[in-house]
């Protein structure tokens, strides 16, 4: 049994088996998903798990060097913004801001999209793997 990190056996081999830039998603619970990309559904009930607190835990195990986030963040959702913000604040993250259609058209290429419960708009996140040696 593990000890510390992600214990839902899903998402912990989905990030084990993630190489250098290869991306994941996570989106709130009305985020279409590609029937070609692999879905973990997390969703409990409306508002459970949290978008943020999912994204929280997904980062402490991840090497994370940049997120795409959709534009219409920034006016529709400034609480999930700035709570995105100040988890990569110093990070060195690089983060890029497209349309929302455009996310929704690169969860196509992630290996995953995990589904929270979060029903807050655009709550949703790409997030591209970094390398974890110099």
């Amino acid at each position: 049994m593990k000890r510390a990190g992600i214990l839902n056996s899903e998402i912990s081999r989905v990030l084990s088996y993630l190489g250098h830039t290869d991306c994941i998603a996570i989106g709130d619970c009305g985020l279409p998903i590609p029937d070609e990309t692999e879905r973990i559904d997390l969703a409990l009930a409306f508002g459970e798990p949290t978008f943020l607190r999912t994204l929280e835990l997904v980062a402490q195990d991840m090497k994370i060097e940049k997120i795409v986030l959709a534009e219409e963040i920034k006016s529709q959702n400034p609480q999930v913004l700035q709570g995105i913000e100040e988890l990569f604040a110093g990070q060195g993250v690089e983060v890029e801001f497209v349309s929302h259609t455009q996310l929704k058209h690169q969860t196509k290429s992630c290996k995953a999209v995990i589904r929270t419960g979060e029903i807050t708009p655009y709550a949703n996140i790409i997030l591209q793997a970094g390398c974890i040696f110099a």
